[in-house]
């Protein structure tokens, strides 16, 4: 019974189109700049009017710009594996798909199920942010209105029903529905505004710039500030900046929405990397530029959290570009609204597809060509918690899902890159003859490939898996110690010193074991470089910003986890379409035995 349900929970997706729906395919409509639009909406959204203001005054100082720059390589490192991944499987589901090609059907319903969870807390957290923007510049007269008439007194619960963010989210379903070519038109107007507006940022900003204000000596900060650190380009230190870059990481969230377009794609294969990376060069341009000019424009201790743009061109007695600035974050609202709830309807058809949640949410419609059950039930539930939740308990999980999907990602791309390949002539042997020893000498040359081994073995492949899994076991170790014994670590604790050192050497050693190993030579549009260091730079990122949220977003996203199993477990291992092949299969084979057994019998 173990060993059945174990083979249930790993099996591997083998074939990637499923039959049941060849006739019902997506429309095949996006190019290289509809999927970079893409991209670029879903991540540079309010992010790039608030969180450079916010972490300058609170964080970093205007070493904000440096915190933008190490949370662009974190994203990047995982935005190099979705290119790889992309360029392997072009279809629908994005992490989940590529989880299911390579770990097994539970992870991969572990990552879907985050990744849904992703997109609906992000498309309500934006609805609402878009509403509660478009409030403030009307005097608060929604808020106040539906306050008095419709008051909702209970602490985890919104204050009152947002129903222009539920009629918003409505509008986005009724959009989605009608076309995947519609809806990237619209997306492709917005993002083009939301980019020329942060130009005229850029531009209008630099013309009042003041570089000294990166230099500001710590007797010039005002006695009414707070907490204004000790001045300079960096005033809370280095760890500072590191804080910031983990909140800055969060504004890279977002490209994805990329890798779900498998199935929409013109050209999957080069398109889909090449959007990843275009679309991350562009968001790290507007984050930098966008930092470095608001930081000079005003003192860092002088931003506003909330608003800083306005609040900077205003200090400046510039209205007009004030506006402009307004302006384009509704549009930047609206962009981002429409990349964060886009790829959710693909997720579900994915997953629906392979019969691992329910197969109506893989209904395509003939006409418009797309998975229209799945962006109804995605815009009802979206629609729900924009009305009647407070986001702000809620917003921690969405980072839990994604980081833990591109860790994910990271793994698969270091098994497949050492797996044996299938049309491999090499004989799969563990040991290379009979009279072969298991010698500290022997091990450590096979540990190593002292023999230069050109082509994946079973011993190798072995070798790299059992290397990948003890080292997320001892990333775990190291980044727990470092998030919660580092202030001893600073005060010279030689016991947790000595436990890291020693850790580190392990870490380092078993890298090189991994690195040692023969990879494949299959040809792909796009692989990662540096392997296995870039994916277990992700890796080792992923895990220690994981670490850096609260025991409550740990138990929310635990109660999140356990519906899903409860879904799984009931629903999904039971109707899964690999399942079914498998069984299929397992049935010709008993078949051709008892049908050979028969015809030997017979003489």
């Amino acid at each position: 019974m173990t060993s059945r349900l174990w083979k249930a929970l790993s099996r591997r997706r083998i074939e990637l189109e499923n039959e049941n729906t060849k006739g019902e395919r997506l429309a095949r409509v996006l190019d290289l700049f509809d999927l970079t639009a893409l991209g670029v909406g879903a991540t540079l959204g309010l992010g790039v009017y608030v969180l450079a203001g916010s972490v300058a005054k609170e964080t970093a100082g205007p070493a904000v710009s440096i915190s933008f720059l190490i949370a662009a390589i974190a994203s990047a490192f995982a935005g190099l594996c979705y290119a790889e991944f992309a360029s392997r499987v072009p279809k629908a589901g994005s992490a989940y798909v590529y989880s299911y090609v390579t770990v097994g059907e539970f992870i991969a319903f572990v990552i879907g199920w985050n990744l849904i969870l992703e997109y609906v807390i992000g498309t309500a957290s934006v609805a609402r942010g878009l509403s509660s923007y478009i409030d403030a510049l009307i005097g608060n007269v929604m808020g106040n209105a539906l306050r008095s008439l419709m008051p909702i007194d209970v602490s985890f619960l919104s204050e009152y029903p947002d129903f222009f963010a539920f009629a918003m989210v409505m509008l986005l379903v009724v959009l989605l529905c009608i076309g995947v070519k519609e809806s990237s038109i619209l997306n492709n107007i917005f993002t083009v505004i939301n980019l020329i507006t942060i130009t005229i940022v850029i531009v209008a900003g630099s013309m009042k710039a003041n570089p000294s204000n990166w230099s500001i000596a710590p007797e010039d900060i005002p006695d009414t500030v707070k907490n204004g650190g000790t001045g300079g380009f960096m005033p809370f230190g280095m760890s500072g900046v590191m804080v910031g870059a983990a909140k800055c990481f969060y504004g890279f969230v977002g490209f994805d929405a990329i890798a779900t377009t498998g199935e929409e794609a013109k050209n999957p294969q080069r398109h889909i990397p090449l959007a990843v990376v275009l679309s991350l060069i562009v968001i790290f341009i507007a984050y930098f530029g966008v930092s470095i000019v608001l930081t000079m424009m005003l003192p860092y201790y002088a931003q506003s959290a909330d608003a800083p743009f306005p609040h900077a061109f205003d200090e400046i007695g510039w209205p007009a570009v004030k506006w402009i600035v307004n302006i384009g974050a509704i549009f930047a609202l609206c962009t981002s609204l429409l990349g964060a709830m886009f790829p959710l309807p693909r997720v579900l058809y994915a997953m629906a597809s392979d019969g691992i949640i329910f197969k109506t949410l893989s209904t395509v419609h003939p006409k418009t060509m797309t998975p229209i059950y799945g962006t109804v039930l995605s815009g009802l539930l979206i629609g729900l918690m924009t009305l009647i939740f407070n986001l702000q308990q809620l917003i921690d999980m969405m980072s839990i899902g994604t980081l833990l999907a591109y860790t994910i990602v990271a793994i698969c791309v270091l098994i497949l890159r050492y797996q044996k390949e299938e049309n491999s002539s090499n004989v799969s042997v563990i040991l290379p003859t009979s009279n072969y020893q298991l010698t500290p000498v022997n091990i450590f040359k096979e540990l190593f490939n002292l023999q230069n081994r050109k082509e994946p073995t079973e011993l190798s492949n072995k070798i790299a898996n059992v290397g990948i899994a003890f080292f997320c076991i001892v990333i775990c170790i190291i980044t727990f110690l470092i998030s919660n014994m580092g202030e001893h670590l600073l005060a010279g604790n030689m016991v947790i010193s000595v436990t890291l050192s020693v850790l580190a050497i392990v870490l380092f050693l078993n890298l090189a074991a991994i690195g040692r190993q023969p990879v494949q030579r299959i040809e792909l549009s796009f692989k990662v470089p540096l392997v296995p260091l870039i994916p277990c730079l992700s890796i080792f990122i992923n895990t220690y910003l994981m670490l850096q949220l609260d025991i409550f977003t740990w138990i929310r996203f635990a109660t999140w986890l356990l519906i899903g199993f409860c879904i799984y477990g009931f629903y999904g291992i039971v109707h899964s379409e690999q399942g079914k092949r498998d069984k299929a299969e397992n049935e010709k084979l008993q078949q051709k035995y008892v049908e050979k057994f028969r015809i030997i019998t017979s003489f």
